[in-house]
């Protein structure tokens, strides 16, 4: 009896010290549990590779830039230098004769030394206005390949006139392409050559007489008599263009020897 009485708080005692150990591993356990969510937030995130996709941007957070070490820096820009075609040039002399184009516009002067002095034709009026033939001036202009000058500035020494190359005044209307030819004439002239002329980018495009008259055509046309495009050669032409006090200028329709001169166009009407 006394053996039943000892056994039996035993067996009363095992739940209540289970229910308490249970307690306490499942206090552990949740603690374990947190400790180790703490550790894995806490954990470094290992580095992207070279080939592995960047992450998406966090919300509210802005994107990351991505630097490209490998892109080429932009390219320099070249300096911008001055051609040898053409060269700032001051000149004087004494004006021997104007120069016309085939509409009649005065569009240059020949110095006496034979230099010669380009300027836009709508400087012509303005200048015939200011430089008299004989005139003594100073020209400072861009002289091309051929050794003419493009004036910029224009100034009469004996009466220190002065003229500057301007645009037309704004709202200046040109003549329609159409009315240019209106007032030409149909010319026939021959004589040795004193010079070649060019046009703008050096290339002959006619020819001036040893007497100041002009002989015009386009530079591919001119370029089919270049044995006659010399100096001191005679040469005939005929087309139509201007005669007045300044000069003689004409657009060629015929050009060649005189005897044998060559028709340019298959279409001039005779």
């Amino acid at each position: 009896m006394a053996v039943n009485q000892s056994i039996q708080p035993c067996v009363h005692a095992t739940p209540a010290s289970h229910t308490h150990s249970i307690a306490k591993l499942a206090r552990a356990v949740a603690l374990s549990l947190g400790a180790v969510t703490i550790a894995c937030a806490a954990q470094t995130r290992p580095a992207e590779g070279p080939g592995a996709p960047p992450s998406p941007p966090v919300a509210g957070m802005p994107a990351p830039a991505i630097a490209r070490p490998d892109a080429p820096p932009p390219p320099a820009r070249a300096p911008v230098l001055p051609t040898d075609q053409q060269q700032v040039r001051v000149a004087s002399g004494t004006v021997s004769r104007f120069v016309i184009n085939p509409e009649g516009d005065v569009d240059g002067f020949v110095l006496h030394d034979g230099s010669l002095v380009r300027f836009p034709p709508h400087m012509g009026s303005q200048l015939v206005s200011v430089v008299h033939q004989g005139d003594p001036v100073r020209i400072a202009g861009v002289s091309n390949g051929a050794g003419d000058v493009s004036a910029q500035q224009i100034t009469n020494e004996r009466t220190s006139q002065q003229i500057v190359d301007q645009p037309p005044p704004i709202g200046a209307t040109p003549m329609p392409p159409a009315l240019r030819g209106a007032g030409l004439v149909k010319l026939s002239v021959k004589g040795p050559v004193a010079r070649v002329m060019t046009a703008p980018r050096g290339e002959p495009d006619g020819v001036m007489l040893a007497n100041g008259t002009i002989i015009r055509m386009p530079p591919p046309v001119a370029q089919q008599f270049a044995n006659l495009m010399r100096p001191d050669v005679v040469v005939a032409a005929s087309g139509y263009g201007t005669r007045n006090q300044y000069g003689e200028a004409l657009q060629a329709t015929a050009f060649g020897a005189p005897g044998n001169v060559t028709q340019l166009y298959s279409d001039t009407r005779n």
